[in-house]
This record gives C-alpha cells, structure tokens and sequence, in this order.
C-alpha cells in the first residue's frame, strides 16, 4: 500500500509545510481516534524536532489536544463542531491546516478543512479508502488507496514520518 501512494502528492506536501515553517506560519492537524494519535503525533515531531534542528520555533499545534475544547465544543454544538472553531481561532491565510481520516468523510475533518479554506489557509488532507469527501475538500491530498482502518493509519504514520524526515533534512541544509 505505501507503493502506492503518490511521491509527487507527498513531495508537493512537504514542500508546504517547509515553506510555512520558513515563512514563520502554523501547521495544525486533526484527526479522530487513531488519526487524531497521529495527528497528536506529528504535531510533537514538527514542533519540537524543527525547532531543535534548525533554531526556529514552528508553531504546530494538534487540534485534538486539548480535551476541554473539544468537549465544550461538542456539548455545547455537536461533535461535528469540534475542529472548525479551532481552525477559526488558529488559522491565518497561508498556515496550513491537515485533515486526517482513514474513509475521509469524518465531518468534524471536513469542516474544519472547509473553515481552513475560506481563511485562505492551505488544506491538506490525508485520507484512505475512497477518499470521501475529504479528498474532494482540501487543496492539497494524500490518498492512501485501501479498505483496510488498520492498514490505511499504519501508511498515514509512514507517510507523515517520511513527511518530516523530508521537511527536517530541508531544515538542517538550511543551517549548514
């Protein structure tokens, strides 16, 4: 499956997140269950591992972190509305907001892409299985073409990791 993915998608992606790390700008992520661990994941590798690398903080933030939020959120909305209030809150014109989601149609995702959008925010989505709508949403999509839950958030990881082992080597070529 990770064969399959393809490179050019995840090069024009890493190109972004470099580009908004240079430029100073946030990269935020979310995602539900397994995709929000990633998301929470990822987060911690871009923020902590650029700003050691390269001597630059990189505002990376993973909506999915912080529970009270996303509980008042829900409660007091409906789940559906738990990222598209943070995308508002942190997102300016070109930060870059990922959406993950295995089947690519969890709608808290979707409309947080959609909110990334009308900001002017660069959206990416990752997503499996069909796609979903996720894919027809963000900008920018890397699609991992499988049925499989498991499969597709084992490919997401591989694919994020090489995300930041790419951007990370863009990084310390820059101080060198």
């Amino acid at each position: 499956h990770v064969s399959q993915v393809d490179r050019n998608a995840v090069q024009n992606v890493v190109e972004i997140v470099y580009q908004a790390y240079r430029a100073g700008r946030r990269f935020l992520l979310m995602g539900n269950g397994g995709s929000g661990a990633t998301a929470s994941h990822y987060a911690n590798d871009f923020q902590k591992g650029l700003l050691l690398a390269g001597g630059k903080p990189f505002q990376c933030l993973a909506l999915t972190d912080s529970m009270p939020i996303i509980l008042a959120w829900a409660n007091d909305t409906e789940y559906a509305n738990i990222f598209e209030p943070q995308v508002r809150t942190w997102a300016g014109p070109d930060d870059v907001v990922m959406g993950i989601s295995g089947s690519g149609n969890s709608e808290n995702v979707i409309r947080g892409i959609r909110a990334a959008n009308e900001i002017g925010a660069i959206s990416v989505g990752l997503c499996g299985y069909s796609g979903g709508r996720l894919k027809e949403t963000a900008r920018h999509v890397v699609w991992v073409r499988c049925d499989n839950m498991q499969i597709c958030e084992d490919v997401h990881a591989v694919v994020l990791h090489a995300l930041y082992t790419d951007v990370l080597a863009k990084v310390k070529a820059d101080v060198s």
